[in-house]
């Protein structure tokens, strides 16, 4: 059985984990909101956010289990 290779960690915002989830924006901030999807941190200041690419990659892969 071949072993994931883990990305290295970055910053992914908005557009890359709209594309890279699937979800849109409403969806995204709804599930933050209950606690069902990672939290967007503050970023260069007051005005831009982004996630954590491990954090939102670990939701994938549990989502992705609970289909199986």
């Amino acid at each position: 059985m071949a072993k994931a290779v883990q990305q290295p960690r970055c910053i992914w915002r908005l557009p890359t984990v709209k594309e890279r989830t699937g979800l849109g924006r409403t969806t995204i901030y709804d599930l933050m909101k209950d606690g069902r999807f990672p939290k967007n941190r503050r970023i260069a200041g007051a005005h831009a956010v982004g996630w954590d690419s491990l954090e939102v990659e670990a939701w994938i892969a549990e989502q992705l289990g609970k289909v199986a």
